[in-house]
């Protein structure tokens, strides 16, 4: 062979800095759109129940439908691109994405609309953990690997806001469909170009863990609709009591399943390392405090200072702003001091965003009252994100990539799940109260929210929201002490690339 012939397939055999940008392009695109579709919904919710004649209980099952789908099938959808090939698993994901968000588009009534919801979380749960793990094959090791760590972890960080900004937009411009209808295009072109600008990757034996699958999924949809049910019926509700009894039998199976079966849908020595358990126990915590803040933000923007669908969602995009800014600082200084004071300090910021969310009230201004804490918590989270995803794919083999980095992303989802039921819970028990007590000192005869002055029920949904912000703030803490006693990953350490042992 002639030294030009070696030096064309040395070349050839190296990724192009081009085929190298538009892989991160395709990659980040998809993990942006599974991650936002877990709130581009929210501010369309309103005009959803008047156009589909929803119960309110129906209506929360829009967005939990999609994160429980997501978030419960994500380990075999993990699974299944390190067993079928990452980039063929990937694809088939973002198809069923595009098809889903399709049917949820097109919804006639309820059941219509949750099934896309369904479809479109199952096709998140397949596309999103290979997505991460496809960066460690793609991207060499080093700054390239650090930097499209980066963006993609802004993207996951990100995505959250984004989805509130362009359903805001689209909600107003257009209708609530087109917060469905967005996907399809987008979903179409990644999956076309993804096999033009991603290698496919080696599979590996092993069969796939349904009956983990399966009693994982139904004992967590079990345990949020425990949970939501006791919001409005009480925790001593037979239905409440049934559910959360049901959920807590089935996850109990799921574990006894992981234990024994050779082949575990979530083998349990992947949390016998500290950096990599306590990077899924924060992502899960701060999971459940950014979801339900989201949630209620939302509300409260629309209902309580009465901005419209686009004005709230453009309320939002300072959070994307600064969580990318972050999550981009956080790549770069992550080689120099370490995974470890990065997250302390994110967690920590995330809380301080938090508790100032919690001051608000019916006279708050959008730049002291709102965009000054936003800004603070978007900061935060960006700062986490990063290290929280270099930690959970520390040192883990290269036939488990998809697992570590499926568990990481079900944590987030699961968290968010579990979050929005539990702070609901709370909020609408706390309104409840605050309803029953101001009703009896205003003389208002009952606590009917109809039969109360709009400043009383104002004043009681208020009560329930910052008690939520609150209860969110502690939940940041809570993920600073978990940081302060598990991450370890160091600045030499981040700078050799961890990732390099994966793919």
């Amino acid at each position: 062979m002639s030294a030009g012939a070696e030096a064309a397939e040395t070349q050839a055999a190296s990724p192009a800095p081009k085929r190298l940008g538009v892989a991160l392009l395709v990659i980040s695109t998809a993990q942006l759109m599974v991650v936002l579709d877990a709130t581009i919904v929210n501010i369309a919710l309103p005009s959803i129940r008047d156009d589909l004649e929803l119960s309110d209980a129906s209506l929360q099952w829009v967005i939990t439908a999609y994160t429980l789908a997501f978030g419960g099938l994500l380990l075999l959808g993990g699974r299944a691109g390190d067993i079928l090939g990452r980039r063929r698993v990937f694809i088939a994901g973002i198809w069923l994405f595009s098809v889903g968000s399709l049917l949820g588009g097109l919804a006639w009534n309820a059941p219509t609309l949750l099934a896309g919801r369904v479809v479109q979380g199952i096709g998140a749960a397949i596309a999103a953990p290979t997505a991460l793990a496809l960066i460690t094959t793609e991207f060499p090791e080093g700054k390239a690997r650090n930097q499209a760590m980066g963006v993609y972890a802004a993207m996951s960080g990100a995505g959250a806001a984004v989805g509130l900004i362009l359903g805001g937009v689209l909600t107003d411009l257009l209708n609530w469909r087109w917060v469905l209808f967005v996907n399809v295009p987008i979903g179409i072109f990644v999956a076309l170009i993804a096999p033009r600008v991603l290698h496919e990757t080696e599979g590996y034996r092993g069969k796939f863990d349904l009956p983990g699958a399966l009693t994982a999924t139904i004992g967590l949809s079990t345990l949020v609709y425990g949970l939501t049910h006791a919001a409005t019926d009480g925790w001593s509700d037979p239905i409440t009591v049934g559910a959360l009894t049901i959920a807590v039998l089935l996850l109990a199976v799921f574990l006894a399943i992981e234990i024994r079966s050779p082949h575990a849908l979530m083998p349990l020595h992947v949390f016998s390392d500290p950096n990599r358990a306590g990077a899924f126990s924060v992502m899960l915590i701060i999971g459940a405090a950014m979801f339900a803040m989201f949630f209620f933000l939302t509300l409260f923007v629309q209902g309580v200072l009465g901005y419209s669908p686009l004005r709230a969602g453009f309320a939002f995009v300072p959070v994307s702003v600064f969580i990318v800014i972050s999550a981009g600082t956080a790549s770069v200084l992550i080689t120099k001091v370490g995974a470890r004071p990065l997250a302390l300090a994110g967690t920590a910021t995330t809380a301080a965003g938090m508790l100032w969310l919690s001051t608000v009230d019916v006279n708050t201004t959008y730049v002291t009252g709102l965009l000054l804490p936003m800004i603070v918590l978007a900061t935060g989270l960006g700062l986490t994100f990063m290290p929280l995803t270099l930690a959970a794919v520390s040192g883990v083999a290269d036939r488990e990539a998809g697992l570590a980095s499926g568990v990481l992303n079900t944590t987030q989802q699961i968290g968010g799940s579990l979050g929005l039921a539990v702070l609901s819970t709370i909020a609408v028990s706390v309104t409840t109260n605050r309803l029953e007590e101001l009703a009896l000192s205003a003389g208002a005869g009952g606590a009917s929210g109809g039969q109360l002055p709009p400043e009383i029920l104002g004043g009681a949904l208020i009560d329930g929201y910052t008690t939520a912000f609150q209860v969110a703030a502690g939940l940041a803490l809570a993920a600073f002490i978990v940081t302060f006693f598990t991450i370890r990953v160091r600045a030499e350490e981040a700078a050799a690339s961890p990732t390099a042992h994966i793919g």
